[in-house]
């Protein structure tokens, strides 16, 4: 069976879609810890992110750096921060936050509730920037 992510990338769930190549695929996480936050996944279905190749994970952060230089033309922040946790999907990511303080990136505060107009503009913002 497929995870979640790949069933996004496949097209079979909707998602608010930033930018994509060849081999990644990055998207607006539908439960937020901020405004713009962004996925950004290998194609290629990996549980965990250590497991890519040398290759594959230094093309997946040249990939997110593009990305997080898109959100930061979008959303007021001072930076965009990273964090790889990866165990709610089986299936690597990067979380690519815009930050103010450190605390913008704590997972366990309260996440916010976007209605998805909100996230589609948020979006397409990012993607016009990508």
């Amino acid at each position: 069976m497929s995870s979640i992510f790949s069933r996004i990338v496949a097209g079979e769930i909707p998602c608010c879609k930033v930018a994509e190549d060849e081999k990644h695929f990055a998207f607006l996480d539908i439960n937020p810890v901020a405004k713009g936050h962004t996925l950004v996944i290998p194609k290629r279905e990996v549980d965990y992110i250590y497991d890519l190749s040398d290759e594959e994970l230094a093309a997946l952060h040249i990939f997110a750096k593009k990305v997080a230089e898109a959100i930061k033309k979008t959303i007021p922040c001072r930076k965009v921060g990273q964090a790889v946790v990866g165990l709610e999907v089986p299936h690597a990511h990067i979380h690519l936050i815009p930050i103010n303080k450190e605390s913008d990136m704590y997972f366990d505060k309260e996440h916010l509730q976007l209605p998805i107009d909100e996230l589609s503009q948020i979006a397409n913002q990012i993607a016009a920037n990508f």
